[in-house]
């Protein structure tokens, strides 16, 4: 999964060729037997080529840090929906206009995941 989130990420930085030995490994699920037919190429090489950009990959999270902050983000974001409806269970029943606020700012919180 991680690999995958870095490729979400970086992906259009890789060539074009390590770029479809990506997808068809982490989200084709191909075997690298079946990349290497695919592209007439060695097992071998479709092994490198994959560890290539995946080592290009971590190197470009470490520079830019984009999935570190992705993740902070929305783990952030969870907090606070989790905090909302705690409020809402809490207060919903007592202040109607409250609720619906609460419920607003949820759906705006919502929306940037």
């Amino acid at each position: 999964m991680e690999a995958s989130l870095l490729y979400d990420f970086y992906g259009q930085l890789l060539t074009e060729r390590k770029q479809q030995v990506m997808e068809l490994y982490h989200e084709e699920n191909l075997s690298l037997a079946e990349i290497a037919q695919e592209f007439g190429i060695s097992r071998a090489a479709v092994h490198e080529s994959l560890k290539s950009a995946e080592k290009s990959l971590a190197e470009y999270e470490e520079k830019l840090g984009l999935v570190k902050k992705f993740v902070k983000s929305q783990n952030a974001i969870e907090k606070i929906d989790s905090v909302i409806d705690k409020l809402i269970e809490e207060h919903g029943d007592k202040d109607e206009e409250l609720a619906k606020e609460l419920e607003s700012i949820k759906l705006v919180i919502n929306s940037l995941e």
